[in-house]
C-alpha cells in the first residue's frame, strides 16, 4: 500500500459505483477528499454511507472525507469549489451513465457528459491549478468497432448519445493536454461492474432478479438484446488503475478491460447456475430495452496499461457473477423486507 498522506482529491460523481471505490481507495492511502454531490442525490449515498461514519469524524488522523453541493451543469459552482479546495487531482466520474436512457434524454446527457468536462478543464485553466486531472472515458465511445479487441487506436464510432459525448469529452482531455499543457488523462474503461452497480444496469439486473427469483419475491427478469458481446470486469479494480494514471510522470490515456467477451445470455446463464435453476425458465424478452443502435461486442486489449501502470485485472468473468449473486442474495437474507427487492 502507497500512502499519500496531505494528497487532496476532488471527486465528481462520488455517490455512484466508481466514486464510492476510488473514495475508499484514496482514504486508505492518507487523502483528504472532496467529493461533489447534488442536493438531490441524498437519497442516494448509501454507497458511501460507512465513509461518511468514519472519515467525517475531525479527530480522525489521516484521511478526511468532505461533500460540497455542486452540479456538472455549474460551472461558476465548481470553479469556485475548485479555487476553495486546491485539490492535487481531479477525478470526474460525473455522467448520466446509462446507454439507454441517455436516447430518451440526449440533451441532458450531453450537458452533463460532454459539456461539464469543458467546465472543468476550463475551470482548471483559467485558475491556473497544478492538478493532475482524470476523465471517465467509455469503451462505448467504440461502438460500431472497426477492429476487435478495440485499443487505445481504435477508431470511435459512437451509436448512442452518450457514446458521442462521451468521445466529445475524450477529444476534448486530449485537446486540453496538447493545447494548453495540463496534466490531463482518460480512462476508457470497458464494462465494470459490482455489488454497487445502478440496479437499472443490465448485470444489476440479472443479479438482483437472480436473488429475488430464487426467495420467491420475483416470478422473470425482462432483457433486451441477449447476443450483446461485453467486456466484464471488476469496479474496484478499475479504479486502482485510474489512482495509477494520475501517478505517472506524464499524462496519457489507457484501456482498462479484461481482454473476455461474454454475451448477456452467458452472464444469465452462470447468475442462475449460481443457484441451481435454469435460466431459461426465467428470462423473458422485452423489445422496449432494444437500443435504436445496438453496439454488438466492445472487448478490450489494455496490454498498455499492463506494461507502463502494471496493471492487470485479477477478479474474471465466472468470480465477478459469482461476487455480485451473493452480495445480493445476502441482502435479502439479511432485510428481507428491504425496498430494493
Amino acid at each position: 500500500m502507497i500512502f499519500c498522506m496531505g494528497k487532496k482529491a476532488f471527486i465528481t460523481g462520488i455517490t455512484g459505483q466508481d466514486g464510492s471505490y476510488l473514495t475508499e481507495l484514496l482514504l486508505e492511502k492518507g487523502y483528504e477528499v472532496h467529493g461533489v454531490v447534488r442536493r438531490n442525490s441524498t437519497v442516494f449515498r448509501s454507497r458511501i454511507e460507512h465513509l461518511l461514519k468514519e472519515y467525517q469524524n475531525p479527530e480522525r488522523a489521516g484521511g478526511r472525507l468532505f461533500l460540497h453541493y455542486g452540479d456538472m451543469a455549474d460551472g461558476t459552482n465548481i470553479s469556485r469549489l475548485l479555487y476553495q479546495i486546491q485539490p492535487d487531482e481531479i477525478y470526474n466520474l460525473a455522467a448520466q451513465s446509462h446507454v439507454r436512457i441517455s436516447f430518451d434524454i440526449p440533451v441532458y446527457t450531453a450537458d452533463v457528459d460532454a459539456v461539464g468536462v469543458v467546465r472543468l478543464l476550463e475551470a482548471i485553466r483559467d485558475s491556473g491549478l497544478k492538478t493532475k486531472f482524470y476523465q471517465a472515458s467509455s469503451s462505448e465511445m467504440f461502438g460500431n468497432v472497426g477492429e476487435v479487441p478495440q485499443n487505445e487506436n481504435t477508431r470511435f464510432h459512437p451509436r448512442s448519445p452518450y457514446g458521442c459525448a462521451k468521445v466529445f469529452a475524450h477529444n476534448t482531455t486530449v485537446n486540453y493536454r496538447e493545447s494548453y499543457g495540463l496534466f490531463a488523462c482518460s480512462g476508457i474503461l470497458f464494462n465494470h461492474e459490482s455489488p454497487r452497480r445502478g440496479e437499472n444496469f443490465v448485470t444489476r439486473k440479472i443479479t438482483k432478479g437472480v436473488a429475488a427469483i430464487k426467495n420467491g419475491l420475483q416470478d422473470k427478469i425482462i432483457l433486451g438484446n441477449l447476443d450483446a458481446k461485453r467486456d466484464w470486469g471488476y469496479a474496484k479494480e478499475y479504479v486502482e488503475a485510474m489512482w495509477l494514471m494520475l501517478q505517472q510522470n506524464e499524462p496519457d490515456d489507457y484501456v482498462i478491460a479484461t481482454g473476455e467477451a461474454h454475451t448477456v445470455r452467458e452472464f444469465a446463464q452462470e447468475a442462475f447456475k449460481i443457484v441451481g435453476l435454469n435460466w431459461e425458465d426465467y428470462i423473458v424478452f422485452g423489445e422496449r430495452f432494444l437500443r435504436p443502435a445496438e453496439v454488438n461486442i466492445l472487448v478490450g486489449d489494455a496490454s498498455k496499461a499492463k506494461a507502463q501502470l502494471n496493471w492487470e485485472p485479477k477478479i474474471k468473468f465466472k468470480e465477478l457473477v459469482k461476487l455480485m449473486v451473493e452480495a445480493d442474495l445476502s441482502v435479502i437474507s439479511n432485510s428481507p423486507n428491504s425496498p430494493n427487492f
